[in-house]
């Protein structure tokens, strides 16, 4: 069995800047996706509660094109958090994996979505959901706390179970605090870019996203790939095939 000499404990400290920060951006990314969408197609891409509750309202009212629609979001969601699984296969977020390639997957899939869209083709919408089921299932965990980017909600629930646990125990880990609002302010920020954009230039503002996860992966595949050796190697000393 291959073997990580990546040590948790060890990189602990080293490892929550770099968390913070690309946390934040994809954040940032999925709140500008979101803000966009909601201004084209009035119903959230980001996260599944809103299409959810959509496709249940259309099918109480047999509302039949507004439920594929709603449908077809929910679907695209879920297809992208499976092909997140395929392609990182991990729930731990850490060095090595691959991170690179699922961004750049993430801003094809955008870019995609924002030319069907320019063509007045509704299939752009479930594949902007995609891209954000695939940005959202690229971590789940670190260091026991929960990672989501695309949607506020876990992120708002954690704040407010640290705070409650600071007003009964008087003492928290101020990092996650720190980190989970960092994320929020990202989404935030995020939605409010994309909705000037959107207001601006309309739908290829969502250009300016796929541009941006595009490069960020390209940026961190060129690196992973100098530095994978110094992540995961098996047990003959080369790197393993899963981290490749």
């Amino acid at each position: 069995m291959p073997y990580s000499l990546y040590r948790e404990k060890n990189n602990f400290h080293h490892d929550k800047p770099w968390v913070a920060v690309f946390g934040m951006l994809l954040s940032a990314v999925a709140g500008f996706v979101n803000a966009v969408l909601l201004g084209i197609y009035h119903v959230p891409v980001s996260h599944m509660s809103g299409a959810v509750s959509r496709m249940a309202i259309d099918l109480s009212t047999s509302n039949r094109p507004d439920f594929k629609g709603a449908l077809a979001i929910f679907a695209g969601f879920l297809c992208g958090a499976i092909l997140s699984g395929m392609i990182i296969g991990s729930a731990k977020l850490r060095p090595g994996r691959r991170y690179g390639v699922a961004m750049m997957i993430e801003g094809a899939l955008l870019c995609a979505a924002t030319l069907l869209l320019l063509t007045n083709n509704s299939i752009g919408i479930p594949l902007a959901a995609m891209a954000c089921g695939l940005q959202n299932a690229m971590a789940s965990s670190f260091y026991g706390l929960i990672i989501r980017t695309t949607h506020a909600t876990g992120m708002v629930t954690d704040i407010g179970v640290l705070l409650g646990q600071f007003l009964r125990y008087r003492r928290i880990e101020v990092w996650k605090l720190a980190l989970l609002t960092l994320l929020l302010c990202g989404f935030f920020t995020g939605g409010v870019l994309g909705a000037l954009a959107y207001t601006r230039i309309g739908i290829p503002s969502l250009f300016l996203a796929a541009a941006g996860c595009s490069l960020a992966g390209l940026g961190y595949y060129i690196w992973r790939r100098r530095h994978i050796d110094d992540f995961v190697i098996d047990r003959w000393g080369v790197p393993s095939p899963e981290d490749m």
